[in-house]
């Protein structure tokens, strides 16, 4: 169980290996390597979702690794309480930005 501590309280959070692993081999390598520290939630949207992972208070962007293949075809769905990685229109672009659905 990944704990995000933010300034509102912990997010805990439960990767699912079994059917997003590079997905979940991703973020927790983010986070091992202390990627999110002093990271913000950028992009709030009420009644949608929070996104961060990307930018810090000064609004500057850090250096990601490559991103990761999408696995979006694996049953998971982005409801209420899930995390699942923010990309552009590309759906293999995902890297260090993640949306947690809160509708």
């Amino acid at each position: 169980m990944i704990k995000l501590n933010t300034n509102m309280g912990v997010i805990s959070i439960e990767l699912d290996f079994d059917k997003a692993p590079n997905t979940a081999a991703n973020f927790q390598q983010y986070v091992e390597d202390g990627f999110y520290d002093g990271k913000i939630f950028h992009r709030v949207i009420d009644g949608f979702m929070i996104q961060g992972g990307g930018f810090d208070v000064d609004m500057n962007e850090s250096q990601t690794r490559p991103s990761i293949e999408n696995e979006a075809d694996n049953g998971l769905k982005n409801s209420v309480g899930t995390l699942a990685m923010a990309r552009t229109n590309d759906p293999h672009s995902a890297s260090s930005q993640f949306f947690i659905n809160v509708a």
